[in-house]
């Protein structure tokens, strides 16, 4: 019995992580995405100080980091009728890569963007390893 409820345990536990998941793109792979053109919509979430201080060229600044709150996440909604208009990737970039870019991805998800068009930079973008590619001020 005890062994059954462990089996059951561990089948949620897999279940639950794998609905929670989220589309990653390493540095690497982003890296090589953008010097051979890749189309893709870069949306960056980060606070308006940080986003100043580093960026990605042709990134939508929204300033939506966390987007936990309801004015956080209204504030990626022009950017959502862009995307909706597109049929290119969108690549969510946050101060590390973490909850504020899922927060952001599971929003924009539940506006109806297919998930397979929906990537979180892993790391963010303090673990961005090629800064001379970042663009600074506006």
């Amino acid at each position: 019995m005890k062994k059954y409820f462990v089996l059951t345990m561990v089948f949620v536990f897999v279940l639950t992580t794998a609905a929670l998941a989220a589309n990653y793109v390493k540095p690497d792979e982003f890296k090589k995405w953008m010097e051979t053109g890749k189309r893709t919509i870069i949306v960056d979430i980060q606070p308006k100080n940080e986003f100043q201080a580093h960026h990605f060229k042709n990134s939508i600044e929204t300033n939506a980091f966390p987007a936990k709150t309801d004015e956080e996440k209204k504030r990626l909604d022009s950017v959502i009728e862009k995307i909706k208009k597109s049929k290119d990737d969108v690549v969510i970039i946050c101060p590390r890569g973490r909850s504020g870019a899922s927060n952001t991805y599971d929003y924009i998800k539940s506006k109806g963007v297919p998930e397979n068009r929906l990537y979180i930079l892993e790391g963010g973008i303090a673990g961005w390893p090629y800064k001379e590619m970042l663009i600074k001020g506006k």
